[in-house]
């Protein structure tokens, strides 16, 4: 399992409309794709308008093949991407101790 790290930056006065898009976005679109494990979303509480996306895929592969070279990601990018004020920085993580 890897994890997808998406560090988000949204107008601050958009969040309401984007917190119900990036929901929506990740059920809808995301969700059905090979290879996902499940989500969490978190806003920062110190910097508004900063968002915390991360996704579990099964691969790299999944995430980088299957679903950013897929029409889902176009689809995503629709739904999401009117509310970023900047690319968001992505990366891709190994889970190397247990969550709580």
């Amino acid at each position: 399992m890897i994890l997808e790290h998406a560090d988000i930056r949204i107008d601050p006065q958009k969040r309401d409309a984007f917190e119900e898009a990036i929901l929506r976005g990740v059920t809808t679109v995301i969700a059905p794709s090979k290879g996902f494990l499940g989500y969490k979303v978190r806003r920062s509480i110190e910097s508004p308008g900063r968002y915390i996306l991360t996704i579990r895929w099964a691969t790299v592969e999944d995430h980088m093949v299957g679903f950013r070279a897929s029409d889902r990601f176009a689809q995503w990018r629709a739904i999401v991407g009117p509310y970023f004020v900047q690319p968001p920085v992505v990366e891709h993580l190994e889970l190397i101790s247990p969550t709580a």
